[in-house]
């Protein structure tokens, strides 16, 4: 028997291997290497064929020719003779033709998409189909996606993608899934978007996002509502979305800490939201920055208010029109001012200030601070303070004007010349009155000192009673009884006022609000001291200076108060030497190497100025005609000297060696330098003045009996201190006059004895 070998059947298998395996290589290299089968270049007939079906009165014929149309590259239809414009044409009119089948539609849309630019006039039309909630949802994805190839939209054109983010019971197309597929709709809405800034900031808020913003800044909100009240009509047909976005505007209202500048936007959201449940979060927004509103509003009013007259103010010094129509004009300032200007005016010092700033060269022109010199103010004389009787230094019991002051005290012992020192450094507004000048009244004689722009008297009386200005008043002894009375009522009506007033000795009532200070004569200690302060003003080319000066006072000073003399001549050189005004003069006699007669020093003095008068204007002083001048100044309430008719005498008078007179210097309306001359003492002035009155001529008598008025009979009895009046039989016949009144009789007869 044969035996057939095993390895004929082993050799097959491993040949039927092999060629399974090449065969499978060989089957498998074409897939491998195939290439993508490209799109068909169309031609003219079939594009014609496709165009002619979109006319068919069946809707499926339509349905083929659009998808046949974009199986074609966009590319190759630019080359044929329709162009894609009028392809794109066609396709539109079908899809805005409701009666045509959705799917249809859907597809004319997808050919649209297929052609690009040349369908961009379209888009509205597609998206108008996408709002059609009736057309399947697979459709309305298509239409989508067509759009993503021809532009970008627009916010008001992408709100109708994202509104499908809120359509119910999506699934995912194609899948079949209980999830809902919002995700597509917010995917389209940021890929048509293009990813703008705009369209990130919607989706953050809108279409379902995962989480919104926990916090968000001033500035962030104010651009998220931005944006939704520009997106907030193009929302308005589009229910869900719309809805969505109504309840963020809200979220985000109440979010963000606003700003009185951000209402305008607030309340067009509001009346957006009217008829919402929304609404209210933006009313109780509204109604809280309203009220900051009123406020900030009322404070910024405020603020330009007072910068406003904070720059007049500033202004108010250097021009005259401001101060007189914003300031001083009663019904400007009470209702341009609102009340609290006024007020501010009265009772702030720095403001008080500015108001008489431009003014204070002519409140303080009756002062004749131009021709005061504080260091040669002597601060040593004394007065009796009247609440312990002690007797203090001046400067240190009247430091500055405080209260209500009067300072009473004999001619010459320098109540003037303490006024001055206080006005020369008081750092408060003071203003200079001569009691003769209140003859109408304190309140008038100030308004003439402000030029006549402070016509609002009550207003200045506000600014008077708060303390604004100081008050001095020099000289009562000088007026009338009626214009010390109006003074007085002043003072006691103005209690709180800063006023100080001086006087000699004399009959009458003070103001029961004042304070009577007493200024002493000096001490007989201090008489040197101050025979030796004035070296600093006597005249440049005296004679006698320096040591020789201070010589010259001691020796004088021992041989008149020499003890051997008697003890009534002693006490009237004392009384005379503690007279500031009189030591004065015997300081520049003593300098000019004169020896000075006590009892005739104002004679002697008027005789050396009198024979340099001759010298240098080679004539003699007309000392007569000079006086009666006076005599009829005094009457007419005058102060400066007839300067026109008696230049030379002035200048004579106003001689450093003399300084009988002081001269002040400024400008009228026109800018014009003026000049006047002022007696530097009344005990110059009485000098000039009795020399009408002496001698016993038909003329004199005349003078004291038929033209003395009233307000000059005091006057008279400060002359007769000059002894030689005494044997004057007019000022004799003049004590018979019946029309003296009774109190200044009695002065008279008080000099007399």
């Amino acid at each position: 028997m044969l035996i057939t070998p095993r390895y004929t059947n082993k050799l097959s298998l491993f040949f039927l291997f092999c060629f399974t395996l090449l065969l499978t290589l060989f089957l498998s290299l074409p897939w491998v290497n195939a290439k993508e089968t490209p799109e068909p270049k169309p031609q003219d007939w079939q594009i014609n064929g496709i165009l002619a079906a979109l006319d068919d009165g069946h809707d499926q014929v339509k349905g083929y020719a659009f998808k046949q149309l974009v199986e074609y590259n966009l590319k190759y239809l630019k080359l044929l003779s329709n162009k894609p414009e009028n392809i794109a044409q066609k396709a539109a009119q079908i899809l805005k033709d409701e009666k045509v089948d959705n799917s249809v539609r859907g597809s004319a849309a997808e050919a649209l998409g297929n052609l690009g630019q040349a369908a961009a006039n379209y888009v509205p039309d597609i998206l108008k189909f996408l709002k059609d909630e009736k057309v399947d949802k697979y459709v309305r994805r298509s239409a989508a996606e067509a759009l993503g190839k021809i532009r970008q939209l627009k916010l008001e054109e992408v709100v109708v993608i994202l509104n499908y983010a809120y359509e119910p019971n999506q699934q995912f197309f194609g899948i079949t899934s209980e999830n809902n597929n919002f995700e597509f709709w917010r995917f389209w809405t940021y890929f048509l978007g293009g990813s703008s800034g705009e369209v990130k900031t919607l989706l953050t808020w809108l279409g379902r996002p995962q989480a919104i913003p926990d916090k968000l800044t001033h500035d962030e909100g104010l651009k998220t509502l931005k944006l939704f009240l520009k997106a907030w009509e193009p929302s308005r047909d589009l229910a869900r979305l719309h809805e969505d976005l109504a309840k963020q505007i809200a979220v985000v209202a109440r979010k963000v800490s606003w700003q009185p500048g951000d209402i305008l936007i607030l309340e067009k959201h509001y009346n957006n939201l009217k008829g919402l449940n929304e609404a209210d979060s933006l009313l109780s927004v509204i109604v809280n920055l309203k009220g900051w509103q009123w406020f900030f509003n009322a404070r910024t009013t405020i603020l330009i208010h007072a910068a406003f007259w904070l720059a007049l103010i500033f202004a108010y010094p250097k021009f005259p029109q401001i101060q007189a129509i914003f300031f001083w004009n009663p019904w400007v300032r009470r209702i341009l001012g609102v009340g609290y200007v006024g007020f501010l005016l009265t009772w702030f010092p720095p403001f008080r200030r500015k108001l008489f700033e431009p003014f204070k060269p002519s409140l303080l022109a009756d002062a004749g601070l131009d021709n005061f010199y504080d260091q040669s103010y002597f601060p040593e004389s004394k007065v009796k303070v009247p609440t312990s009787g002690d007797i203090q230094p001046i400067t240190a019991a009247l430091p500055s004007i405080q209260g209500q002051i009067i300072l009473e005290g004999d001619s010459g012992l320098g109540k003037s010349m303490f006024l001055r020192h206080l006005l020369q450094n008081s750092q408060r507004i003071v203003v200079y009155l001569p009691a003769q000048k209140c003859h109408k009244g304190v309140i008038e004689a100030i308004q003439d000192k402000l030029h006549g722009q402070a016509q609002d008297a009550g207003f200045l009386k506000n600014l008077i009673y708060s303390g604004a200005i100081d008050i001095c008043i020099d000289g009562l002894n000088e007026v009338t009884a009626e214009t010390r009375a109006k003074i007085c009522q002043f003072v006691e009506s103005y209690f709180r006022g800063n006023i100080i007033m001086t006087t000699q000795p004399l009959e009458w009532t003070p103001p029961s609000t004042a304070k009577t200070y007493y200024l002493q004569p000096l001490e007989q200690q201090q008489i040197q001291e101050f025979l030796i302060s004035r070296q600093p003003r006597l005249p440049q080319d005296a004679k006698i200076q320096g040591a020789d000066y201070a010589q010259a006072c001691t020796n004088y000073l021992t041989e008149v108060l020499n003890n051997q003399q008697a003890q009534e001549e002693l006490d009237a050189v004392r009384r005379i030497l503690s007279n500031p005004m009189d030591l004065t003069v015997v300081a520049l006699m003593l300098s000019q190497g004169k020896q000075p007669n006590l009892f005739r020093l104002q004679e002697q003095q008027y005789n050396l100025m009198a024979a340099e008068y001759q010298q240098e204007w080679k004539q003699e002083f007309p000392l007569k005609r000079f006086s009666a001048a006076v005599y009829q100044m005094r009457l007419d309430d005058k102060q400066a000297l007839p300067a026109d008719e008696f230049h030379q005498v002035a200048m004579s008078l106003e001689d450093e060696k003399y300084k009988m007179v002081v001269s002040r210097q400024w400008q009228d309306e026109k800018g014009e330098a003026k000049k006047e001359w002022y007696f530097r003492h009344d005990k110059i002035m009485d000098f000039f003045l009795v020399q009408n009155f002496l001698g016993e001529s038909d003329a004199a008598e005349g003078l004291l009996v038929d033209r003395i008025p009233s307000q000059l009979f005091v006057l008279l009895g400060r002359l007769f201190i000059f002894a030689h009046l005494k044997s004057s039989i007019a000022l004799q016949k003049t004590l018979n006059v019946a029309r003296v009144e009774e109190k200044s009789f009695e002065l008279v007869v008080d000099f007399l004895v």
